[in-house]
């Protein structure tokens, strides 16, 4: 006759039984969940991959379309009634004054940066605070439990100290 104990449904299973089976259940929530996290991750990345490619075939495509549109701009400057090389020369021009005021903002912006004052304000004031921090005071019971159980915390510091004091250790524990 087989145990009873082993059936899932069975209702006498032995406390280790019980605790071997939610043991098991338990590992495979956890390495479901490991796979279910993979899953999303891999779909993200590949979303992210797919978002990089689009990027970048559109910056591929605005590269191209500049000279296109330069040699548009130069041509219709022509067509109002301008030599050619001063149509190009306007382009070019406008290129130049594009690219200036676009350095300038730049620079504004880059002398706008600064320091993470309120960052080392809070990193210099929690130093400030951690220098005047003084040992908790231990409560008197938690004292004489320890030393019911053989040993305090003073015994066992002078246990790891060096070779040197382990003299004075001796003695002081045989009095």
């Amino acid at each position: 006759m087989s145990d009873p104990g082993n059936y899932a449904g069975s209702t006498d299973r032995s406390l280790g039984q019980l605790f071997a089976s939610a043991t098991a259940e338990m590992s495979a929530l956890v390495h479901d969940e490991i796979a279910l996290a993979k899953a999303e991750v891999r779909q993200d990345v590949k979303r992210g991959v797919i978002g990089s490619v689009a990027f970048i075939v559109t910056g591929v495509l605005i590269l191209f379309a500049i000279p296109v549109l330069s040699f548009a701009a130069a041509y219709g400057i022509h067509n109002l009634g301008l030599g050619l090389a001063w149509s190009f020369l306007i382009v070019g021009g406008a290129f130049i004054l594009l690219g200036i005021l676009l350095a300038l903002f730049g620079l504004a912006k880059f002398k706008k940066v600064k320091p993470p004052e309120k960052s080392i304000a809070s990193a210099k004031q929690t130093a400030a605070v951690l220098q005047g921090v003084k040992p908790h005071p231990r409560p008197a019971g938690a004292l004489a439990i320890e030393q019911a159980q053989g040993s305090t915390l003073s015994d066992r510091a002078i246990e790891n100290r060096p070779v040197q004091d382990k003299a004075v250790s001796v003695t002081r524990s045989s009095t």
